[in-house]
């Protein structure tokens, strides 16, 4: 297993372990997760291609589609607008 695909795997790991704290412990590890999120793709992609790269994308935006969602919508002077 090459270093790209073992600290994606760890990076699973960690997020699915914080998935499972309390909402009010998630910020720190979760902010933490986001960060290191582009790197890690980036990583990946330059290891193992673009399908590689575009798949953990995938990912990323799937485990944090409602805090990115939220942040889209606070960015863009929508904070209040919560349409699901």
């Amino acid at each position: 297993m090459s270093a790209p695909v073992a600290a994606a795997v760890l990076w699973v790991v960690l997020a699915t372990c914080t998935a499972f704290l309390p909402m009010r412990r998630q910020f720190v590890p979760g902010i933490a997760l986001l960060l290191a999120a582009p790197a890690l793709i980036i990583w990946l992609g330059l290891s193992h291609g673009l399908l590689a790269g575009l798949g953990a994308l995938a990912a990323v935006l799937s485990m944090f589609r409602k805090p990115l969602a939220y942040y889209a919508r606070r960015w863009s002077g929508r904070a209040g607008d919560v349409s699901e």
